[in-house]
Parts: C-alpha cells; sequence; structure tokens
C-alpha cells in the first residue's frame, strides 16, 4: 500500500512513521514543507523501507491508495499564534487532499481532526448524540480551531462518494513528545525533571491520552476497512483524572505539586475542558479495541522519556 502523509514533520505523523516501519511494509511518501528536515530526520529511523521526502507541489504527479492529512498546529500556543490564518492552512491542504480523491476516487482520505469540534460545552464526555456548541455572536480565538475542524467535517461528509475518514483526536501522549510545548503532561514532566513543585489549580479535570501504538492500531483499521464516509472518536479504555495522575507521578516517578491559586495556567487555546474525552464507540465498528488506559499510556511513555536522563 502506498501512503501519502502530509505534515510529516508533527509528532503524532512521525510516531506513525516508525510504527509503519515497525508493523508494515507500506511504502509512505512524505510531504511537508521541509523535506530536507524530514530526510534527516528519516536518516535516524532504523528500517529497511524507504520513505521519499517531497515539498507540497510534488503532491498531485504521485499514485497513492491513501492519504493521511496531519497538516495541524498541535501545541496550543502555536494553535494561539497562528490565530485566523488556522482557518486557511487547514483548508489549503484539506482542499489538496480533495482534490487528489476527486481525480482519483479509489484513493482513502484519512483527516486527522480533533475533539475540538464538539464545540465548548465538556461538563461532560461526549457521546454519539452530542451536538457541536458554539457561541456564534460572541466568536473569539478559541473558536477557531474548532470551527476550522468542523467545516473540514463538514465538507467530508458533504463528499459522501468518496472514502473519507475524520480522526478526531482528544488528547495524546508519547515520549518523542516536544516537552516545551504546554500541555498538563509536559508540565509535569518538566517539573519532574528539573525537580521542582508544579502547581496546580484545585480543579480536577478528566482526560483521554492514547498511546501510541493505539493510534497506529485505529490507523491500520481504516486503511482495512471498507469504503465508508464517516468520522470517529479517539478513545483509550478508560480516562484518567487529573489527581489520580498527579498521585501516580508523585508515587511513580517523584514527582512534587501542590495546589495553589496561584498556579500557572496552560495555555488554553481552544477553551477550558474539564470531560474532555469521548464515548462514542463507532471506532469499534471498524475493528478498533485499544489495548491502553490513559494512565497506562502515561506511565510507559513516561519511563521511557525519564530513562533518557
Amino acid at each position: 500500500m502506498k501512503i501519502a502523509i502530509l505534515g510529516a514533520t508533527s509528532q503524532i505523523a512521525r510516531d506513525l512513521i516508525i510504527s509503519f516501519s515497525q508493523y508494515t511494509n507500506y511504502q509512505c511518501i512524505l510531504f511537508s514543507r521541509s523535506p530536507d528536515k524530514v530526510r534527516t530526520w528519516l536518516d535516524g529511523i532504523d528500517s529497511e523501507l524507504v520513505y521519499l521526502s517531497y515539498g507540497y507541489t510534488d503532491f498531485m504527479h504521485g499514485e497513492y491508495d491513501a492519504i493521511i492529512n496531519f497538516v495541524g498546529a498541535g501545541d496550543p500556543a502555536r494553535i494561539k499564534e497562528t490565530g485566523s490564518l488556522f482557518f486557511d492552512i487547514t483548508y489549503q491542504y484539506d482542499q489538496l487532499a480533495v482534490d487528489y480523491i476527486r481525480v482519483h476516487p479509489e484513493c482513502k482520505y484519512v483527516f486527522l481532526s480533533s475533539g475540538a469540534v464538539y464545540g465548548e460545552v465538556f461538563s461532560q464526555p461526549v457521546d454519539s448524540e452530542s451536538v457541536a456548541q458554539v457561541p456564534v455572536n460572541y466568536l473569539n480565538t478559541t473558536n477557531h480551531y474548532a470551527i476550522a475542524k468542523l467545516y473540514a467535517e463538514a465538507r467530508h461528509r458533504a463528499l459522501s462518494d468518496y472514502s473519507i475518514i475524520d480522526v478526531r483526536v482528544f488528547n495524546y501522549f508519547s515520549h518523542t513528545q516536544e516537552l516545551s510545548s504546554r500541555f498538563l503532561m509536559t508540565d509535569i514532566i518538566r517539573a519532574i525533571r528539573e525537580q521542582c513543585v508544579l502547581k496546580v489549580s484545585s480543579e480536577n479535570i478528566v482526560r483521554d491520552f492514547l498511546h501510541p501504538s493505539d493510534f497506529y492500531q485505529l490507523i491500520q483499521c481504516l486503511l482495512t476497512s471498507c469504503e465508508v464516509n464517516v468520522a470517529v472518536d479517539c478513545y483509550t479504555s478508560e480516562p484518567v483524572d487529573k489527581f489520580t495522575l498527579l498521585e501516580v507521578m508523585k508515587e511513580e516517578f517523584g514527582l512534587c505539586y501542590e495546589v495553589s491559586s496561584e498556579a500557572g495556567c496552560m495555555v488554553n487555546a481552544t477553551g477550558v475542558k474539564s470531560h474532555y474525552y469521548s464515548l462514542n464507540r463507532r471506532a469499534k465498528e471498524l475493528g478498533y479495541s485499544p489495548d491502553y488506559s490513559a494512565l497506562g499510556c502515561i506511565q510507559s511513555e513516561s519511563k521511557l522519556i525519564l530513562r533518557q536522563d
């Protein structure tokens, strides 16, 4: 199978490329705005497979069985900095893929979406009956990311004659994580490394951290499924709340934390969400069954990160 990967410099894309190199014989053609940077990274992969790295001008000339589109800022700070440009970026590269499948309708298209498409209300986890809630009269920068992804998904459902699958990622954690990014887990890892006290707010939140191998399993299910035009939510075997997570990180890795009203605020580029995870199990119909819980993901990947110190 020949797979075109758009946005090959993203962390989650690189994790998937490594998984492909370990478990499949797929030929991956990688596209990015920095193909030389990707080639340098590829030199460090222990794989017998040959990967090709190009700029986007070469994309339409290739032949692919599937396209996976990772283009989009994953770091909350980057999303906030990108602002309104995120609409243009999302549309530009989504249109590139759509133009290709219109010429090659047998090609499957997998689009990396986000749980943010459900909007701002996450007082409870979402499910298959949830509706997107957007404050149309009070839009601000925290809505840009969600609306851009939602618009892309709406276009894809309208293209019902094509096999397009939107994958809504909620939280993802890997030992390859860029630790300078502003997520709860990266703040925790930095505090452990620097042996400093992490100040946290008293608010408890619930998250579902997807393991790289479960993400790979999900993508494999989608690539080998029959032709469908759907959106699926990522999920693990069980989510985890913040204070359970903090206690486990304290016991296993020596994290020091304290609840404080002076807690530094993480960047919430898409709004504050107390229960940011999904109970929508549509992916199960396509063969997906996660091996890891959110806590199991954190434990295994944190060991790999901290072992490097």
